[in-house]
């Protein structure tokens, strides 16, 4: 009968664990919220968790919650038992920065999926229980600079899944006993009461992470090989250092012109590390914080950006261009804005604006960060990238996968709906060009860059003149119209039916010896009859028969680079005779 008992009870659990809702996980974080006097937080049971939960991200299917970022929103006291750890789905938790009190709760053994834990900067006190081995997907453990003390717990060893560990800043005393974790790759345990030697299975880290304590490295035994004197190993060895510096020397004359090519690129622009890459600012207090657009959710701050690791995107007159992979492995994009023109104020009310904005085809601005030395955007990220990268990438190259008819008609049906949404609001971009506009996962154009002309000093007249891009009547940016923006516009159309970039005027034949932009060649070709002539051979060389709706395309692009401005069309009618020539979205 007792067995019976004891195989129903473990069914019961089971079957309690595996029918868990979403429905259960936002009980369980109200329940957790609701144990806390004052909150930033504004969560109800009538709003939807998924998207109008701040710092709430829920999986695909979205019946359950797997992360939980909440960095520095004022908690202050212990943690409610059996709240958070109900959340049986939770991969990510970020409660970093607050003043949570008391012991580890030791019911997050109960959080199976956990992969990162970040608890640093608390007031968390108390042994560490022998817990751990539990959480066997455990990645990345941080429970530095708060009050725990005792030994560094042996159960550590049971996450053979961990790559991050840090300990520093702690009350941890005693000796480190041997942790043997084979993926861990970063290790800080400086600042506390530790005694006695580095274990071996520790001594591959620098002695940075063991700073502050009162530890020694393990004397190593000087033998010299094969049982030689002294004298004779240090003969062989000096002799060896010879040959060795002697190659060496070699290779360094080699390499040289590269290493100072790549040492004056990295002179050139210091703000794209190639690793982690961190604000210009010393004090990034003194500058403010990130500026999340109400209700809406933020999964990171601005240490998060600062301690992530980045990638150049790009660089333009606007400023560079980072994919920034977060520690939780979300990416955005963040651009690093340069020669901003106006004071706080008027930066701050104009990106308030731009954060009004939400349309499927325009790209989302996250957040915003103002200070003395660096001002950032923070954009969604979308990985098929840029246009101009899918037009002109790896062109004429065997492993390029050409952009076929289809895909370009649907961007440029996108990035038409983005547009006519920003003109709706009266907004003017400034911008529109190939570089501008980002692929969503059915290759429909997203608008991105919006609104920045406006705070931004203005390009010169030179590169206005000869960008390809900018309306012949434009010469300040600041200035742009509407008409300029679907000038910009046309052009981006044209560049889709001719492969060829507006900027690079080599592409172009010159016709009664002089050189043109993109713009000017098609009308000279046009009105010679030679209409066939402009198509790109990436679309032509495939089957389908759409010269006709390309050659209505061409002269939708035609109207919108009419030299008078008056004489183009506005962008809903634009949009209107582009999605008159096929509908792409019932494909």
């Amino acid at each position: 009968m007792q067995i019976f008992l004891f195989f129903f009870s473990l069914i019961l659990c089971f079957v309690l664990i595996s029918s868990q809702t979403l429905d259960d996980d936002k009980k369980a974080l109200l329940h957790f919220l609701s144990s806390f006097k004052s909150s930033r937080l504004h969560w109800n049971q009538s709003s939807d968790v998924c998207h109008r939960w701040t710092g709430v991200t829920c999986n695909e299917n979205r019946d359950r919650i797997v992360s939980v970022r909440l960095p520095a929103v004022g908690f202050n006291g212990s943690f409610p038992p059996f709240t958070i750890s109900r959340l049986s789905s939770l991969k990510f938790l970020s409660l970093r920065k607050n003043h949570f009190t008391g012991d580890f709760p030791s019911d997050f053994t109960n959080l199976k999926s956990l992969t990162h834990l970040y608890l640093q900067h608390n007031h968390l006190s108390g042994p560490l229980l022998a817990i751990f081995s539990e959480l066997k997907n455990l990645k990345v453990l941080d429970l530095s600079n708060n009050g725990f003390n005792g030994s560094i717990p042996t159960s550590l060893s049971g996450l053979t899944s961990l790559q991050v560990l840090n300990l520093a800043n702690n009350s941890f005393s005693g000796e480190i006993t041997n942790l043997h974790l084979p993926k861990l790759s970063q290790i800080n345990f400086s600042n506390n009461k530790l005694v006695g030697t580095i274990p071996k299975s520790l001594q591959r880290f620098q002695s940075s992470a063991f700073s502050g304590n009162n530890l020694t490295e393990r004397k190593k035994q000087r033998k010299t090989p094969f049982g030689l004197s002294q004298l004779a190993f240090l003969l062989i060895l000096s002799a060896a250092c010879v040959l060795c510096v002697s190659g060496f020397s070699f290779i360094m004359i080699t390499c040289f012109g590269k290493a100072r090519i790549s040492g004056k690129l990295r002179k050139r622009d210091s703000s794209s590390p190639p690793g982690n890459w961190t604000s210009r600012d010393d004090n990034t207090e003194e500058g403010g914080k990130i500026i999340f657009f109400g209700g809406r959710n933020h999964l990171f701050d601005l240490d998060d950006l600062l301690s992530s690791s980045a990638e150049v995107l790009g660089k333009g007159a606007f400023g560079t261009t980072y994919k920034v992979t977060m520690e939780d492995m979300s990416t955005v994009v963040v651009k690093r804005l340069k020669e901003v023109f106006v004071g706080r104020r008027e930066f701050e009310q104009q990106m308030e604006i731009i954060g009004t904005i939400r349309h499927e085809n325009v790209a989302e601005l996250k957040a915003y960060y103002y200070s003395k030395d660096d001002k950032l955007a923070v954009y969604s990220y979308y990985s098929h990238g840029s246009l101009f990268e899918m037009l002109h990438g790896n062109r004429g190259r065997y492993h390029r996968v050409p952009l076929d008819w289809d895909a370009r008609l649907r961007i440029a049906t996108g990035a038409a709906r983005g547009l006519a949404k920003i003109h709706e609001g009266k907004f003017i971009h400034g911008n529109i060009k190939s570089s501008n506009i980002f692929l969503d996962s059915q290759y429909y154009g997203c608008i991105g860059d919006v609104g920045l002309t406006t705070i931004m000093r203005s390009l010169h007249q030179t590169t206005c003149l000869t960008s390809g891009y900018h309306a012949p009547e434009i010469t300040d940016t600041r200035r742009s119209t509407q008409f300029s923006d679907v000038y910009s516009f046309g052009v981006v159309l044209l560049e889709l039916l001719t492969g060829k970039s507006p900027v690079s005027q080599a592409e172009l034949v010159p016709t009664e010896g002089k050189n043109m932009d993109l713009a000017s060649w098609i009308r000279s070709v046009v009105a010679k009859e030679w209409t066939g002539e402009v198509f790109d051979m990436e679309i032509l060389s495939q089957s389908g028969g759409f010269e006709e709706e390309m050659v209505e395309m061409l002269q939708i692009g035609l109207a919108c680079v009419a030299l008078k401005q008056q004489e183009r069309p506005h962008i809903p009618q634009v949009l209107k005779l582009i999605e008159d020539i096929r509908s792409v979205d019932a494909e």
